[in-house]
């Protein structure tokens, strides 16, 4: 047995809305007892009020989640400015939640000790997925996800989104058990007959000639193929400022497919560019564009290719992870985003989702995972 639920409310009272999502998951579990949930929820709630009413309703729960910029879900669809909350009910299905804290100072160390937390819980030894919704505002998230994969190995498949807040980039929280934390790292652990996959896809399209990264440091880039990281991006877009609507692509040598990394401002004097993360050194990159019917077509793609490796019949469950970029190019569009994706499903699974400042997912089976930006992905569940 592996019953989901979900429930989701745009009301902006905080007590209203978690006794409103309560409520809809209750009638959704037809009395069974969730062991595990996860929770996302626009960054004006009272979350410390909200995450105690869902401990009281299930005392013990294991719970993750955090803070978004927008949400959406099979019960709402898309919304801004709301709650929604997917609880997971199994007795084939382990799973445990674990934090690491002071990420920050040390990642390894925060990351370590949310691995160990979980397993310390789990019955099983043999861990199948894990689900994160870190912090991206005071730690990289390469950094998070590398540190993830020292701990469960470098191909295991962890997917999620990190937490954002509504575009400030000022502050963002993560929710564990019944805390509101910061700088950390919460995650899931799933283990058992769980059956999963996922797809991924952003619409952008790299164009131009491929160059090399040639001298960068952290998130900023100062030079590609020898030449000033400003001057190669003025090649294409002469005089505009670097955005998240023009990424540079990264090539990914273990599945020959590229992933993002978004540009938000630039140093016109240093000639310098700063992205939300990492730029490694000798990596192969283009300039990438999209159009919005490019960005949208993407969401259809990611449900598509999840579809298409879902190892049983029918999945149970689906969890969507989209960039606040899109949100932010798509404008009043962004709804339609979900329906492209929700769609392709069957009515009888539910689905919950946010928009992060960073999606978390392997690009292909059996490659490690990778932080993205610009995209889109799609997380199926179920049992066999």
């Amino acid at each position: 047995m592996f019953r989901v639920a979900v429930g989701h409310s745009n009301d902006p009272d905080s007590d209203a809305a978690i006794t409103e999502v309560l409520e809809q998951c209750r009638i959704s579990l037809a009395g069974e007892v969730p062991a595990a949930g996860i929770l996302f929820a626009a960054i004006d709630f009272e979350h410390s009020l909200i995450l105690q009413e869902i401990n009281r309703a299930f005392p013990g729960i294991e719970l993750i989640g955090c803070t978004s910029d927008a949400e959406m879900s099979s019960v709402l669809e898309f919304e801004e400015d709301s709650l929604t909350l997917m609880l997971f009910c199994s007795d084939e299905v382990e799973i445990r939640a674990g934090v690491g804290r002071g990420l920050s100072q040390d990642a390894v160390t925060a990351t370590k000790q949310a691995v160990e937390q979980a397993q310390a819980k789990s019955k099983l030894k043999s861990h199948k997925l894990c689900l994160t919704t870190p912090e991206s505002l005071t730690a990289d998230g390469v950094s998070i996800i590398n540190g993830l994969k020292l701990e469960l190995g470098d191909k295991f498949p962890i997917l999620g989104g990190l937490a954002c807040d509504n575009w400030k980039f000022h502050q963002s929280y993560q929710f564990f058990q019944t805390e509101v934390l910061s700088d950390s790292v919460p995650i899931l652990l799933f283990s058992g007959k769980l059956l999963f996959s996922y797809g991924v896809a952003n619409g952008w399209v790299p164009i131009g000639r491929k160059a090399v990264v040639t001298s960068s440091e952290q998130n900023i880039l100062y030079e590609i193929d020898n030449q000033p990281a400003l001057d190669f991006y003025d090649d294409y877009f002469a005089g505009l400022t670097p955005s998240p609507e023009y990424p540079l692509a990264i090539l990914d040598p273990q599945a020959n497919e590229f992933y993002t990394r978004a540009p938000y401002n630039c140093d016109r004097n240093n000639k310098c560019i700063y992205y939300l993360a990492q730029i490694p050194e000798q990596a192969v990159v283009q300039i990438a564009q999209a159009s919005r019917e490019d960005i949208l077509a993407a969401a259809k793609t990611s449900i598509t290719k999840a579809l298409k490796t879902y190892p049983g019949t029918q999945p149970k469950a689906a969890l969507f992870f989209s960039c606040l970029a899109r949100h932010q190019l798509l404008g009043t569009r962004t709804k339609e985003e979900y329906h492209l994706a929700q769609n392709s499903l069957s009515e009888a699974v539910q689905s919950c989702g946010f928009y992060t400042n960073g999606e978390i997912s392997p690009l292909q089976n059996n490659t490690a995972s990778r932080l993205h930006h610009d995209t889109f992905v799609t997380l199926l569940l179920g049992v066999g």
